[in-house]
């Protein structure tokens, strides 16, 4: 079970209510940092956030580092080496529906320069995207894994039925992107789910509220927005 971080404090917060691993969000670190998400983020900017987020936790941190930060899988190798001098174990790729074959060379790639030092997770964005391919998405886990990756990540899909025939055809753990609507953990976890991320909902969250108390003191002038906020002293101790 990932709770997405997308700085230290996030990330502290994350470990602080138990979680036994930390993975970043590229989304939210993106947004931190004055950017898009969507490879858009300067590669070492991304990985000094994941040294950041390593630096504040004791638990294993797993970084997204979107499509790899590169044109081509020299420079996803790259990216590789230096997120894992970096401190993280593991590492979220994202196929954004490149030819299959291109997936799987920057896959290999990774996977050579990681050795056994890395988690490899196989983004497949066919339904995120708004695909529905079932057999796409099984023959690309399938050429994934071969590649190298150790797991495969399918964010956009809810339908338990469809979760439930990912867990049996997809040759690797599975990994699920969740939020309201999705089944719960124990109900993913009896479905045969292995990984549950949160992405970049609780950075989104976090900026609702940003944008809602800033609404509120800006029109009405009053606070109520700040209501659940954490406790100056107790946030400040766990940096």
């Amino acid at each position: 079970m990932l709770v997405n971080a997308w700085d230290a404090a996030s990330a502290r917060l994350a470990e602080e209510a138990g979680s036994r691993a930390v993975a970043t969000t590229s989304a939210g670190v993106a947004w931190s940092l004055g950017a898009r998400d969507g490879d858009v983020l300067d590669r070492d900017e991304a990985v000094a956030a994941v040294r950041r987020v390593v630096a504040a936790v004791t638990v294993p941190v797993t970084a997204d580092v979107e499509s790899g930060y590169g044109a081509d899988p020299v420079a996803v190798a790259e990216t590789i080496r230096l997120v894992v001098a970096a401190g993280a174990v593991g590492v979220n790729i994202e196929d954004g529906v490149r030819p299959i074959g291109e997936q799987v060379a920057r896959l290999a790639a990774a996977r050579e320069a990681a050795g056994d030092a890395l988690f490899i997770n196989a983004r497949i964005d066919e339904y995120l995207r708004g695909g529905h391919d079932f057999e796409a998405v099984v023959a690309r886990a399938n050429a994934f894994v071969e590649a190298g990756a150790d797991g495969v990540f399918v964010p956009g899909v809810v339908d338990p039925a469809t979760i439930e025939e990912l867990v049996a055809k997809v040759p690797a753990p599975l990994n699920v992107l969740v939020g309201p609507g999705a089944p719960s953990v124990p109900q993913l976890a009896r479905l045969g789910v292995a990984r549950v991320s949160l992405g970049s909902g609780v950075a989104s969250a976090a900026y609702a509220v940003m944008r809602k108390a800033a609404r509120e003191t800006l029109s009405a002038g009053t606070y109520a927005s700040l209501a659940d906020e954490i406790p100056y002293g107790e946030l400040n101790s766990l940096l």
